[in-house]
Order: structure tokens, then C-alpha cells, then sequence
């Protein structure tokens, strides 16, 4: 017997619409598959490191900052695990500390998930690529992973996920 093809979803969070969006897609996608699906959010730990010792930041700024991460984290992983119950989805959560590409990755394997989602830019404004690097996470997580990658840009997910 042939195993299904998406049994376990990995869905990177990161709080922007677009990840909500990647984790409405990949919710739609386990209603239908039958998957088991995991969120995860994860604070940059490596971007506020590197931002402390270049002195870009006070070592309390960092620990701030990281703080208030968890919080959006646990606030985020929340959200989205609301809107699997709502649709009948369980969904497991994670929050995880590092380098954000290589976190996702890492979780992925030990998952052993068939798909990672990923939220995909639908444009390219100044305030995203500001805000996280999107692009380039986006990109290593393409190149580095060890399952396939899944980047929702479908545009009417919103609708789709209402008629659901």
C-alpha cells in the first residue's frame, strides 16, 4: 500500500498575513489529505545575537526583544491552532529558537513531515523584506530542505477558507 503523499504538514508562522495565509492553505490541505499538521514559529535568536555584538543593541535590549518574540510567538501558534479546531483540524504547535530557515528544517525532519508551507510574498514591498528577510528564509528553506516545500500564494485563500 502506497502512503499518502501529505500525512504530516510542517507550517512556518511568522505572524505576517502571509503566513496566516500559508497556514489556512495548509489547514485546507489536511481537511482534504487527512494530514496531520504542525505550526511552528521561531524567534530569531541568531538575527538578535548578531544585532548585540555588532552593538547594535544592548545585551537587555536583545533580552527584551526575544522576550517580547515568545509572546507573539505563543500569540501567533495560538491563532493559527484556533483556526484548525474551528475546522475541525488538530494541530500540534512549536516554538523554537535559532536561525529561522535552519529551525524549520530542523523541525521538519524530526517530524519526518512530507511538506513544509511557507507563506510566499505576493509583493514586493519595502515594509516585508524589512520586517523578517522573508525572501531569503524562503530561499534557503527551498534549497536546504529535505521534504518538499509548499509556498501558498493562492489569492482567494481567504474566501476558500470561509466556504471550508
Amino acid at each position: 500500500m502506497i502512503k499518502p503523499l501529505f500525512s504530516k504538514l510542517i507550517v512556518a508562522v511568522n505572524g505576517s498575513q502571509n503566513s496566516i495565509h500559508a497556514a489556512m492553505y495548509a489547514i485546507l490541505m489536511a481537511k482534504q489529505y487527512h494530514s496531520r499538521i504542525k505550526f511552528i514559529y521561531v524567534v530569531d535568536t541568531a538575527a538578535i545575537k548578531t544585532l548585540t555584538l555588532s552593538k547594535f543593541l544592548l545585551k537587555d535590549e536583545g533580552e527584551s526583544i526575544k522576550s517580547g518574540l515568545l509572546v507573539d510567538g505563543e500569540k501567533n501558534l495560538a491563532y493559527v491552532e484556533k483556526l484548525a479546531k474551528d475546522k475541525g483540524i488538530k494541530a500540534e504547535t512549536e516554538i523554537r529558537q535559532g536561525v529561522v530557515w535552519s529551525e524549520i528544517i530542523a523541525s521538519a525532519d524530526e517530524y519526518k513531515a512530507d511538506a513544509i508551507v511557507i507563506g510566499g510574498r505576493n509583493s514586493t514591498n519595502m515594509k516585508s523584506l524589512i520586517r523578517n528577510e522573508a525572501g531569503s528564509d524562503t530561499s534557503a528553506i527551498i534549497g536546504s530542505a529535505h521534504c518538499s516545500v509548499i509556498v501558498a500564494k493562492e489569492p482567494y485563500i481567504e474566501q476558500f477558507f470561509k466556504l471550508a
